[in-house]
């Protein structure tokens, strides 16, 4: 379906109430700037999935782009948590498992899911590495193996150590998919909606390598560095932020490249993603 306006969300896993990391930016279809939007109080988890459940009751056609990993790897296991009695075996239905389990942990939070005794076996902690986490970097989803095709670095969603790890981040997020399962598709565990939103995984280093950004560089700390990258995705300027985090420029740059790649078909159908995939790993958009 045709879009009107294109969302990148830069997330975080910060276990606090309004984490710093948190940034949207909002861009209209056409060449206008992308923008900055967020309340005075700064985003939640909450607010934000908040925010996404009114886009649906208006039936507003959005493209929303998260920036976390919406499930765990499965298809390399035969499972998220192989051995597990209690394991999941959809994308959905590990969204549940995550809330329920976390569901006295303040700010949309973590923790309880990481510490159980049985799921904390999988997870590699500061400190501390479950008997069942595996070999090496640890486990990938197949979209995660394509990024490596493309030269990209991921990171395994059951690593929770170190500065780029993604895990924390994810599992909140899939704690705000599960509140808005029913009210906004996710592709691709959901069929593309005829209108109102949809929710697609994004990879913020993928816009900044289509804008022209060179490897090993791709946070962009500057207002020059940042209308060069919108230049080359046939975006306008930006207006002046008052700071350049790397949060506030991959969320503004990868709004404008998800406002030209959605019209890309290809990057619609991957030739890696079968229907297994879908169900329970999802996928990354752009990734093909």
């Amino acid at each position: 379906m045709p879009f009107d306006a294109f969302v990148a969300i830069d997330w975080s896993g910060q276990a606090v109430a309004r984490p710093a990391g948190l940034a949207v930016a909002y861009a209209q279809a056409g060449h206008g700037a992308p923008e900055l939007i967020a309340p005075e109080t700064g985003w939640s988890r909450a607010d934000i999935a908040r925010w996404i459940a009114d886009l649906a009751r208006r039936r507003a056609r959005v493209l929303i782009g998260l920036d976390l990993s919406p499930a765990l790897p499965f298809v390399d296991a035969g499972g998220y948590f192989p051995g597990w009695h209690r394991a999941p075996a959809t994308g959905p239905e590990l969204w549940a498992l995550v809330d329920d389990v976390s569901q006295d942990d303040p700010h949309l939070g973590s923790s309880s899911f990481v510490m159980h005794p049985e799921l904390g076996r999988y997870f590699r902690r500061q400190g501390d590495c479950g008997d069942l986490f595996g070999a090496g970097r640890g486990r990938l989803r197949a979209c995660e193996e394509v990024q490596r095709r493309m030269g990209l670095s991921p990171y395994s969603c059951f690593n929770l150590v170190g500065a780029a790890q993604v895990g924390k981040s994810s599992l909140t997020g899939m704690r705000v998919l599960h509140r808005l399962v029913g009210q906004v598709p996710v592709w691709p565990f959901d069929p593309i909606p005829d209108a109102g939103p949809l929710i697609v995984e994004i990879y913020t280093t993928l816009a900044a390598r289509a804008a022209g950004v060179r490897a090993g560089r791709s946070k962009i700390r500057t207002a020059a560095a940042l209308d060069a990258a919108l230049a080359a995705l046939n975006s306008a300027p930006h207006a002046p932020l008052d700071r350049y985090s790397d949060h506030a420029t991959d969320a503004l740059l990868t709004a404008a490249w998800l406002r030209g790649a959605a019209h890309e078909a290809r990057l619609w159908s991957p030739p890696d993603l079968t229907p297994k995939i879908a169900a329970t790993e999802g996928w990354t958009f752009g990734c093909i």
